[in-house]
């Protein structure tokens, strides 16, 4: 694996440059590492005992990574998410700044003739890997999402920036029972998270990872218009800490969950897949072409791609932290400003530095 590391004070991250995934990131905090990023089990074995279509990048399947577009590439010739997610990348600046460390890396393949620039940041004592994607040139229109991906062993409890609703597709990803098994309604939809409906009747809480539900699940959440920052807490029972992922909704409208947890059956998934959560932010429906067509989010007002052009570009914004857990629930409410995060509700109160300005609340994304 080709890998660059980069570091700050308290923090690190690798960065899997063969296909654009974060292969690590640790956090330290108080004697303790905190790893927030899952990397799939088959990862590092020899290519042969994998199945030959295997894209490369589900061969290679870790932490975050660009989806550009997400899912299906059916406008422009590409594998699963696009060559983002399963091509080489180059790095063309990495240096110290001051309080920490920024490296830019750039796409080797153009999507739809568009130049493709990654910038990653770490600051000293900031417990966050702080994200930029940047499209420069290119034509038509592009759907994409980051496709964070943590694990957990015993299950946890998920906290949501207000949302104005959460639906499933129209088909589950596994509807073949000789393959796999889903436990949501498709399609369903709910504005009450903790009571989304469920494929036997019922309903199921999207805020409780429960690891004794063996299931392969997919559900979109549309952000409401709230002026902060979209954010989704996940509080991992075992590991006791707290992941964060945090957005600009103005520039990924949508939160898309993907429940992996042993439900598919096949290689090299092979019911081994367990305690896995995709919070997967994005500006996009399922599809390249659904995205940039008339589709169920566009009807909804929400936008699904971002427009290229010559001469101009794109960018959109992300963050991924973790944090040592406090108490036992994510918190209800988080906000940022003057250089902190402030997280409040589902056990005491408390403050930590981070980079408030970053994600450019409050400004309109272009396309």
């Amino acid at each position: 694996m080709d890998k660059v590391t980069l570091k700050a004070r308290g923090i690190s991250v690798s960065l899997d440059t063969t296909v654009g995934h974060i292969a690590d990131m640790v956090v330290e905090d108080g004697g303790r590492q905190l790893r927030p990023l899952h990397r799939a089990p088959w990862v590092g074995a020899p290519r042969d005992t994998l199945p030959a279509d295997l894209p490369e990048g589900t061969v290679r399947l870790s932490g975050d990574f660009l989806c550009a577009p997400f899912s299906r590439s059916d406008v422009e010739e590409a594998p699963l998410h696009g060559w983002p997610a399963n091509s080489a990348w180059d790095v063309t600046e990495s240096s110290a700044v001051d309080g920490g460390w920024r490296a830019v890396f750039r796409l080797r393949r153009k999507v739809m003739g568009a130049s493709v620039d990654k910038i990653l940041t770490l600051r000293d004592g900031h417990a966050f890997l702080y994200q930029e994607h940047v499209f420069s040139g290119g034509h038509g229109a592009i759907s994409v999402a980051h496709h964070p991906m943590t694990a957990m062993t015993d299950g946890g409890r998920l906290a949501f920036s207000p949302k104005r609703f959460a639906a499933s597709p129209t088909d589950p990803l596994e509807p073949d029972p000789t393959r796999g098994r889903f436990l949501l309604a498709y399609p369903g939809r709910t504005s009450d998270l903790g009571h989304f409906p469920a494929a036997g009747g019922g309903t199921l809480d999207l805020t409780d990872y429960r690891m004794d539900d063996r299931r392969e699940d997919f559900v979109t959440l549309v952000e409401a218009d709230h002026g902060g920052p979209g954010w989704t807490a996940l509080a991992r029972r075992a590991e006791d800490d707290l992941v964060l992922v945090l957005k600009n909704p103005a520039e990924l409208p949508v939160t898309m969950l993907w429940f992996s947890n042993g439900g598919r059956d096949y290689a090299p998934w092979s019911g081994r897949h367990l305690g896995v959560l995709g919070i997967e932010d994005g500006r996009t429906a399922v599809g390249h072409a659904a995205s940039i067509g008339d589709n169920w989010l566009t009807r909804e007002g929400v936008a699904t791609a971002f427009a290229l052009g010559e001469g101009s570009s794109v960018s959109f914004r992300h963050v991924i932290g973790a944090l040592p857990l406090s108490g036992t629930e994510p918190p209800q409410e988080v906000t940022t400003a003057d250089g902190r995060m402030r997280l409040s509700g589902g056990g005491p109160a408390r403050e930590v530095p981070f980079d408030s300005d970053f994600l450019r609340i409050g400004q309109a994304a272009a396309g």
